[in-house]
C-alpha cells in the first residue's frame, strides 16, 4: 500500500532510539526525507540536528535548519520525552518544570515554528506521541502522566486551530514498549524492583499479555503522517494492547 509519503520532509524528535528511531526508519522506508533529532551527535536521517529540545530556541532551530537545508516541513512527529518512577509528594518544583519543558514545551515550540511553513505550503501533518498514562495516570509517574495529558490537549487544540489551513494534528498513546526507557539498565523496570519480575507483571497487565514493540507504535505514527489518514485530525489513537478502554 502506497502511503503517499515519498519525498515528503518529515521531522522526528527524539529519534536516536526506541519509538522515534523506528518511526524514522519506517518513514524512510516509505520514501520520505527524514530529519532526525536528539542529544546524540549522529542520527539515521538524511539530516540530523542534535540538541536539547527542552531548551528554549532549540525546537525552533530544528525547524529552521530543516527548512534551510530541505526547503520545507511536511510532517512533524513530536516524540521526545522522559519518564522516571517518582513519588508525588517528593517531586520538586524543579523536577516538575524539567518534565514540563521536555515533554510539553518542546512540542509547543516545534509546532509554533512549523505552522507558518506548513500553512504557506497548503497543509501538513503533526503527530504527538503521548501515553496511556495521559488517559489513566500512573501513580508511579505523576509528572509524566500530567505532562502527557497536556500533550493530548495540545494536540486537539492544534487540530482545531489549523484545520482550515489543512494542517492535521493527531496524538498516539502507546503503552509500555520494548525500548531502553523501559528495559535498559536503570530504566523504568529496574526502578520498580527486580527487572524480570517487573517486566512479567507489567506485560501481564495488558489484555494482549505483552509489551508493544517499537515498530508497532511507529506503524501507527507513520499512518497518521500519511495521505491515507487525510481525513483524520484531532484524534488520540490508542496503541496499548487494549490497556485503557474507550469511554463511550
Amino acid at each position: 500500500m502506497d502511503l503517499g509519503l515519498r519525498d515528503k520532509v518529515c521531522v522526528v524528535t527524539g529519534s536516536t532510539g526506541g519509538i522515534g528511531l523506528e518511526t524514522a526508519r519506517q518513514l524512510a522506508g516509505e520514501g520520505a526525507v527524514v530529519v532526525t533529532s536528539g542529544r546524540s551527535e549522529s542520527g539515521s536521517g538524511l539530516l540530523h540536528v542534535s540538541g536539547d529540545l527542552s531548551q528554549p530556541g532549540e525546537p525552533e532551530r530544528l525547524i529552521r535548519e530543516t527548512v534551510e537545508h530541505l526547503g520545507r516541513v511536511d510532517c512533524l512527529v513530536n516524540n521526545v520525552g522522559f519518564a522516571e518512577i517518582r513519588r508525588f509528594e517528593e517531586l520538586t518544583d524543579e523536577q516538575w518544570e524539567q518534565s514540563w519543558q521536555l515533554n510539553v514545551m518542546s512540542a509547543v515550540r516545534a509546532i509554533r515554528a512549523v505552522v507558518p511553513c506548513m500553512r504557506e505550503r497548503g497543509g501538513g501533518a503533526i503527530v504527538n506521541v503521548s501515553s496511556t498514562a495521559a488517559k489513566r495516570p500512573s501513580t508511579g509517574m505523576p509528572d509524566y502522566s500530567v505532562t502527557k495529558a497536556a500533550m493530548l490537549s495540545l494536540s486537539r487544540l492544534v487540530a482545531d486551530l489549523y484545520a482550515e489551513d489543512r494542517i492535521r494534528s493527531n496524538a498516539v498513546t502507546p503503552g509500555p514498549t520494548e525500548t531502553e526507557a523501559w528495559l535498559g539498565e536503570g530504566g523504568l523496570a529496574d526502578q520498580q524492583g527486580d527487572r524480570e519480575q517487573v517486566f512479567a507483571r507489567v506485560a501481564a497487565g495488558r489484555p494482549l499479555g505483552r509489551y508493544a514493540r517499537p515498530e508497532e507504535i511507529a506503524a501507527v505514527i507513520v499512518f497518521l503522517c500519511s495521505d491515507r489518514a487525510s481525513y483524520v485530525t484531532g484524534a488520540a489513537w490508542s496503541a496499548d494492547g487494549g490497556t485503557v478502554p474507550i469511554i463511550l
